[in-house]
């Protein structure tokens, strides 16, 4: 048996190991989170608001996320909102506050424990594009930093990764980095089963993680 972890408990996780994610802060009621909010000088706004737990794994599909809230006051209606929403098979749950970020360019990267391969981490192209061509690259667990270099190099889109649309071009060792952190989560941190960094948007050619989910083995999790 296996549980997903909630996004905040996941995005701890993949950050301990150098994994970079957008800012963020947590609470369980309003007040709390925009104190929080206040008290981080990471968190700027314009923000995005998301009722995160356990046993929520699809957000979007149940309305569970504000994009683009401007100011404080919109703040304490949407998590208001948010926390209304919250269901009792929900379980224990609480709102990600999370400074908006924009970029013309997504990854996905994650983590699979292949029942005959073993752990393998993965990266591909994302966003609208991710169905359409089906660009990704695989590496079986631990990798070396040649190893994820060879997995960028992999990616038949390469012209995604050059300078774009006005932006500059991937920063190839951040998501060196990000690609050996990844991998260091499977390796280092007991019972994965799964990891889904999804997006990982490019801004300012960076990587940065804007949703992250876990799964780990039950007994762990407990």
């Amino acid at each position: 048996m296996s549980i997903t972890l909630s996004e905040a408990e996941s995005r701890r996780v993949v950050a301990q190991h150098g994994v970079p994610v957008s800012p963020f802060v947590t609470g369980t009621n309003t007040d709390d989170v925009v104190a929080a909010v206040a008290a981080d000088p990471q968190v700027t706004y314009p923000v995005v608001a998301k009722l995160c737990g356990r046993a929520i794994a699809h957000k979007t599909e149940r309305g569970l996320v504000r994009l683009r809230i401007a100011d404080e006051s919109t703040l304490r209606a949407a998590c208001d909102d948010l926390l209304a929403a919250a269901r009792p098979d929900d379980g224990d749950v609480e709102v990600l506050v999370s400074t908006m970020l924009d970029g013309n360019r997504e990854l996905i990267v994650g983590l699979n424990d292949d029942p005959q391969f073993g752990l393998t981490i993965m990266l591909g192209v994302g966003g609208i594009l991710a169905e359409a061509i089906r660009d990704v690259a695989f590496r079986l667990v631990p990798i070396s930093a040649i190893d994820a270099e060879e997995m960028i190099d992999d990616l038949a889109t390469q012209r995604l990764l050059e300078e774009f649309r006005g932006e500059p071009a991937l920063d190839r060792q951040a998501l060196i980095d990000a690609l050996v952190g990844l991998a260091a989560v499977g390796e280092q941190e007991a019972g994965i089963r799964s990891a889904d960094l999804n997006p990982l948007i490019l801004v300012d050619g960076k990587p940065v993680a804007v949703d992250a989910l876990l799964e780990v083995d039950e007994a762990v999790a407990r």
